[in-house]
C-alpha cells in the first residue's frame, strides 16, 4: 500500500526523493511495501555494489539486511526527519509512518540510523537545507 498522493522528484544535491501533493496528518501510515531478505553472504555482495545506498539492516541482530519494494528506499535520510520506518520480521515488510504534519509539496524523510534522534554519522556527507 502507498499512499495515491505520493510522487518521487528530484532533489537538489540529493538524487531522487518522496514528496506528497496533500496535506499528510501526524501518525499516518503512508506506506506499507514488501521487502526482500537478502542473506547474510548476499549482503556482503551486495554492500560492493551501488545497491550498498538502498538497503536497509534487517533482523533483532541486523545480520541480513533487505531491499525494500515501493518507494521505501527512495526517501532521503534527515537526522530530523519528518517521518520514521517500521519494519515487520515476520511479514517482511516496511512502513513509513509520518511523525508530524506534512505540508503539501513537502519532501519526505527518514533517519537512515532507525531512530528519528540517532545523530551518529552516516556513510555519506549530510547536507544541511
Amino acid at each position: 500500500m502507498i499512499k495515491p498522493y505520493l510522487y518521487v522528484e528530484k532533489t537538489k544535491g540529493k538524487g531522487r526523493g518522496v514528496f506528497t501533493k496533500e496535506r499528510i496528518p501526524a501518525g499516518t501510515r503512508i506506506e506499507t511495501s514488501p521487502v526482500l531478505v537478502l542473506s547474510y553472504d548476499d549482503t556482503e555482495i551486495v554492500d560492493k555494489t551501488k545497491l550498498h545506498n538502498y538497503i536497509f539492516l534487517w533482523g533483532v541482530r541486523e545480520t541480513r539486511s533487505c531491499i525494500a519494494l515501493g518507494l521505501c528506499s527512495i526517501y532521503n535520510h534527515s537526522y530530523d526527519p519528518n517521518c520514521i520506518y517500521e519494519m515487520d520480521f515476520e511479514e517482511e515488510t516496511m512502513s513509513i509512518i509520518t511523525r508530524r504534519e506534512i505540508k503539501k509539496g513537502e519532501e519526505l524523510q527518514i533517519n537512515y540510523n532507525g531512530e528519528p534522534s540517532d545523530s551518529s554519522p552516516v556513510w555519506f556527507d549530510v547536507r544541511k537545507k
